[in-house]
């Protein structure tokens, strides 16, 4: 492993000596009505043909550099929202030059225009842009570390373990440049190259069901390239996330690649559980498992090439390959059973599950822009998962085997997704449409004393149009789809055929002091997946039984917020409530036939979620200090055909950033951010993290623990069935005070050119097979 880092570091920098260029340019840009420095204008400096050389943003005081560029003829393009966009000629760029002050009027009219700060933050009605500032960017080293740093509200960042998620499981897409990217290509990414970051909290039609979009503007290299390498690893645990990365740029083709291998391997997990079942003759058994320590070891690698044809301004054409494998070698849960009416009957419990995963994808996409500022935008996915899952659980009493249970299940599903975007710019005005379509099919055949073979062919077809203006300070987005939903199981009736309506509307009001509130409403529909409906039965255990529903149909989603945001120099407050409405909800439910408990799932009556969140970031304080505070609250309300729960969950998030000189101190609190959907509880994660980190030119190193603070990592999860109940503790003794030391070094050679904006891309990790375990 060193002589590979060392011959790494080497032949890196070599390349960077190489490509070094020695010219600076220098100046100031001022806000011409009021002649104050305007803070985070965009500076690029392009040739003469408008072809992208480098960019930067400017300081509190107005002042930028560009440095590192050969002599030659340029011109300077100086842009920020709200202001006309102006470009400097520069002609003979022979030695380095301090220009003039440069004074920008302010537009008006701008369509884009919501609220313009003196901050690192603009919002506008559908999204916010964020500038990281010169110590944020210096203090990172790559695509998720500058991320945490920023605080957005909702996104939950773990430099450590170089994730990024949504309190609850919602989807969140990666883009770069408009293109949708896998978590290795924000890893891969120099934060220097990063100009903003584009927060979506308020996708529109075309995102489909995402959450959040977060879409990384980077400069785009046209000779050269980067290279990359991140490596992450424990010291008293086999835990480990590595990645290298690439990218080389010859004229209007791109070459890239990625590849990252994880692993982890742990010996002492164990699950605590108290189940009571209520039978039909009216006896009660409840009984306590008490865990003993398990193994759990795991490995999953990931690949992406792509190539990528651009000429700005015209076309684009991208191809990418994407291969994800995952091995759970061993997932085994060891333990006692007791009956608690009779502690001395107890039973001996083995838990082992195993599995692998194969997923290969091709991605094509082409975009083409046309006169009069309209795009047309192609994109083809096709997907194949392939699942092996194997279960052995047993109970037995000395020598005796009570219960023996071989689950195996192997699935195929194939998949092909494509769609088509149309969008025109009217003035002020802005109006796009697509239609996208999914098929997939999936063989899948299930073992555990009968053998089962399911055939499954399900789709989607739907199209949307969506309208944005303005008038003065109200933007407003006026948007609907219709969509056919269609399913067939092979010797189980007819299925399904469905038709919905999915309109939406956002009205985005802007409020003096750099502050807005936003309404937002939409009507979805969703699908139930294939795991779910397939007709086969699971043993569980010895009194449990799994068993899917092809008789399951697609449901409609209600969902409207509010939110009130404001910013006020160093301090930034974001406030939202919502209400979400799912009459007819897939969700669980059991039932008893004979002397078993049979788990499945059903349309239920409804389930309803009433959410409120209050994030107030301070900072940076002298450029050196930024804390974020989020508190939040969710009541479920979930009602079954037989069944009503109610369940309050409160959570606090905290994020700290301190940075000196090279060095940069971070901590990261989450609480339990629990999810309860029909009779079950799903338990957030209650972690920490504490890390320092020193940055040294392009290479970064460090050290970091999580759950400094805690003795053991704990994952919690009930149920609350009146036939079967149980309250489980899922336990990780690996997973606290785990010390983990990081290096990374990243670092881009050659010079930029502005590219094209990929538009939209879609994937299909569902593997459409039932989980065989608890």
């Amino acid at each position: 492993m060193i002589r590979i880092i060392s011959l790494f570091i080497l032949i890196s920098s070599m390349i960077q000596g190489v490509f070094a260029q020695n010219l600076t340019i220098k100046g100031q840009v001022k806000n011409a009505q009021n002649k104050e420095n305007l803070e985070f204008a965009n500076v690029i400096l392009q040739t003469t043909d408008s072809v992208f050389i480098q960019g930067t943003i400017t300081n509190e005081k107005g002042e930028y550099s560009l440095e590192k560029f050969p002599s030659g003829n340029y011109q300077l393009q100086l842009s920020s929202l709200g202001f006309k966009t102006r470009y400097i000629p520069l002609n003979e760029v022979a030695e380095d030059r301090h220009l003039e002050v440069f004074f920008l009027e302010e537009d008006v009219i701008s369509l884009e225009s919501v609220t313009v700060s003196a901050s690192n933050i603009n919002s506008k009605s559908d999204r916010m842009l964020v500038h990281p500032s010169e110590r944020q960017v210096k203090s990172s080293t790559n695509g998720i570390n500058l991320l945490q740093q920023l605080m957005l509200p909702k996104v939950q960042v773990n430099p450590l373990f170089n994730e990024i998620k949504l309190p609850g499981g919602g989807e969140i897409q990666l883009r770069i440049n408009g293109a949708k990217v896998e978590i290795q290509d924000i890893i891969a990414l120099n934060p220097t190259e990063i100009i903003r970051i584009e927060y979506h909290d308020n996708p529109g039609l075309r995102y489909g069901n995402a959450e959040v979009v977060l879409d990384y503007i980077v400069h785009r290299p046209e000779t050269g390239g980067n290279l990359g390498l991140d490596l992450n690893d424990a010291v008293a645990a086999a835990w480990g996330n590595n990645s290298i990365n690439a990218k080389i740029n010859h004229k209007k083709s791109e070459f890239s690649m990625n590849y990252g291998i994880s692993h982890r391997d742990f010996y002492r997990m164990w699950r605590d559980n108290k189940e009571r079942f209520t039978f039909e003759d009216g006896s009660i058994l409840e009984r306590k498992e008490v865990g003993e320590p398990g193994h759990g070891e795991m490995y999953w690698q990931n690949l992406n090439a792509t190539y990528s044809l651009i000429e700005p301004e015209k076309r684009m054409f991208n191809a990418t390959v994407r291969y994800h494998t995952n091995r759970t070698l061993h997932w085994d849960y060891h333990g006692q059973l007791f009956n608690q009416a009779n502690p001395n009957d107890a039973v001996h419990m083995i838990d082992n599950s195993s599995n692998k995963t194969h997923r290969p994808a091709v991605d094509l996409y082409y975009q083409q822009q046309l006169k009069n500022d309209q795009t047309l935008v192609f994109n083809l996915v096709g997907t194949y998962n392939y699942t092996d899952e194997t279960r052995f659980y047993q109970e037995s009493r000395e020598k005796l085997i009570l219960t023996d249970i071989n689950n195996l299940v192997k699935g195929n599903k194939y998949s092909v997704i494509g769609e088509g975007i149309y969008e025109k710019k009217l003035g002020n005005y802005r109006l796009s449409g697509g239609i996208r379509y999914n098929h997939s099919f999936s063989d899948n055949s299930y073992k555990n004393g009968h053998d089962y073979t399911t055939q499954m062919d399900q789709s989607e077809a739907s199209a949307y149009i969506e309208f944005k203006g303005k008038q003065q300070n109200l933007d407003y987005t006026l948007g609907a789809g219709i969509s056919r939903n269609w399913f067939s199981q092979k010797g189980q009736g007819d299925g399904y055929e469905n038709y919905t309506f999915n309109p939406r509307i956002v009205l985005h009001y802007t409020l003096p002091g750099q502050s807005y509130i936003r309404l937002r409403g939409n009507i979805s529909n969703s699908s139930p997946s294939l795991s779910n409906m397939s007709k086969v039965e699971q043993t569980i255990d010895s009194l449990q039984i799994q068993r899917g529903n092809p008789d399951l149909k697609p449901f409609m989603r209600y969902r409207t917020d509010l939110t009130y945001e404001i910013q006020k120099g160093i301090f930034h407050g974001n406030w939202m409530t919502g209400y979400d409405y799912q009459p007819d909800a897939i969700m669980d439910e059991k039932y008893r036939e004979g002397n078993k408990i049979i788990q499945t799932w059903d349309n239920q009556r409804s389930w309803q979620r009433l959410e409120s969140r209050l994030t107030l970031r301070v900072g940076p304080i002298k450029d050196l200090l930024q804390v974020a505070v989020t508190g939040g609250v969710n009541h479920y309300i979930s009602k079954g055909n037989t069944y009503a729960h109610e369940y309050t969950n409160w959570y606090t998030n905290v994020s700290l950033s301190a940075s000196y000189k090279k060095l940069m101190l971070a901590f990261n609190l989450e609480t339990n951010w629990n999810w309860f959907y029909g009779e079950t509880m799903s338990g957030g994660e209650n972690i920490h993290i504490l890390m320092l980190r020193y940055n040294h030119k392009n290479m970064a190193f460090t050290a970091g623990m999580f759950n400094p603070f805690a003795d053991n990592y704990k994952q919690e999860s009930e149920n609350r069935s009146q036939y079967a109940s149980y309250k489980r503790a899922n336990y990780i003794k690996e997973s606290s005070r785990l010390l983990l030391f990081q290096f990374s070094y990243n670092f881009s050679f050659g010079r930029s050119f502005k590219g094209g904006q990929k538009k939209i891309n879609n994937s299909d990790d569902d593997s459409g097979v039932m989980s065989t375990g608890k």
